[in-house]
Formats: structure tokens, sequence, C-alpha cells
């Protein structure tokens, strides 16, 4: 009767062991499921911020053309014209280009810091 009870002992510490590690496990998969959910959120408002900002810019850019355009009574003014406007899109776009390479990196840090906080069970 002995060996009975310390076998049903052993018995429910192995299954309590293994409930619990599966518990960890869901708790892990629940934990890694909100993360990638919270990256893909805040990489689709930053694609909407980034659309409305980009348009926003390339309109001023425009909007700066054409009425530089309507002032320009020379060749002379033409030129100069064309290398200010040329100027500012080079300006625009190397910003542009910096910004995206600075959410490039924070990206890959936000995707590390999710595969890295796996618990060590």
């Amino acid at each position: 009767m002995a060996e009975f009870s310390e076998q049903s002992f052993a018995i429910g510490e192995q299954v309590e062991t293994a409930s619990n590690r599966l518990a960890a496990a869901n708790k892990n998969a629940l934990d890694f499921f909100m993360g990638a959910q919270k990256v893909m959120i805040e990489e689709v408002v930053f694609t909407g911020n980034e659309v409305l900002d980009r348009a926003r810019t390339e309109t001023h850019l425009f909007t700066e053309f054409v009425s530089k355009m309507a002032g320009a009574h020379s060749v002379k003014d033409m030129k100069t014209l064309f290398e200010e406007c040329g100027q500012h899109q080079i300006d625009f776009v190397r910003r542009d280009a910096e910004r995206l390479f600075k959410h490039g990196e924070h990206v890959i840090e936000a995707t590390s810091n999710l595969l890295g906080k796996r618990s060590p069970n």
C-alpha cells in the first residue's frame, strides 16, 4: 500500500512538472505573439505617418517650384530656380533615406528584443 501511495505521489509530481512546463511554454508563446502583434501595429502606424509626411513634403516642394517658376523672368532666374529646387530635392531624398535607415535599425532592435526575451526554462 505504501508503494502505491509513493507511486501516486511520484506521478502527481511528474504531472505537476509537466503542467508547469506547458503553462510556461504557453506564456512564452503568448508573449511572443503579443510582441509580434505590437511590432506589426507599430509598423503600420509608422508607414501611414511616413506616407503622409512624404506627400506633405512633396506637395510643399512642388508648390515652391511652381511659385518660383511663376516668378522667374529670365534664363538666369530659371537656371537659379532649377539649381535651388534640385538641391532641395536632393536634401529631401537624403533626409528621407536617413530616416528610413534609422527606422530599419529600430525594427531590427525591436525584433531582436522580441526574439531575445525567451525565458531560460
